[in-house]
């Protein structure tokens, strides 16, 4: 994760080169700002990837990913003292309902399985297949994505999925196979369309 999301994560974006803004929160007395400061400064280092893999498949984007993690983490900091049990499965929960409202935002957004022509090299194999796999979570729903995202490509059990949600395991289930149903037509629809070029 590029610094300056370390930093405007824990004190705010800078507005200039020598003023930054300090995120307001409440003072605990369980932890001082400088144990906070460094606890979630640790915790950022090893989660930053998996977060930001996690956002990326959400989205769809790497800025977009970004800026999902980046609003997830100013949000855990000012919470950190409040969830102090699993704070992972917090901050996670926050990206998927933070990019929810991004959905219910942009409802007139109309997301394209359509990319730009690309040429015939095998060099791009393994970022055409993310490619298509992006674009095939695309057309899912934003339910089933959050769900085949924390199921099968995130990898959390069931379980976990179903209370970070807040749904039954059995909406997980079953979300999940229609999503990875509807996935696996998108895919060899693609790959028919690649064989017939």
């Amino acid at each position: 994760m590029p610094n300056f999301l370390v930093h405007d994560a824990v004190h705010g974006p800078a507005r200039g080169p020598d003023e930054t803004i300090d995120v307001v929160v409440g003072r605990s007395d369980r932890t001082s700002r400088a144990q906070r400061d460094e606890q979630f400064t640790a915790f950022m280092a090893a989660h930053q990837d998996h977060l930001l893999h996690t956002a990326w498949l959400l989205t769809g984007d790497a800025h977009r990913a970004e800026e999902l993690v980046q609003q997830a983490l100013v949000r855990t900091y000012s919470s950190w003292d409040r969830v102090s049990t699993d704070r992972l499965a917090y901050t996670r929960r926050t990206l998927v309902n933070l990019r929810v409202d991004t959905w219910r935002r942009r409802r007139r957004e109309v997301l394209t399985s359509e990319l730009p022509e690309r040429g015939g090299d095998d060099a791009h194999a393994p970022t055409d297949d993310r490619d298509q796999l992006v674009r095939a979570l695309a057309l899912l729903s934003p339910r089933q994505r959050r769900i085949v995202v924390l199921r099968h490509l995130v990898g959390l059990p069931e379980a976990e999925v179903a209370a970070e949600l807040g749904v039954s395991v059995g909406t997980v289930k079953s979300t999940a196979s229609r999503g990875l149903q509807r996935l696996r037509e998108s895919l060899n629809e693609a790959a028919v369309s690649e064989e017939s070029r």
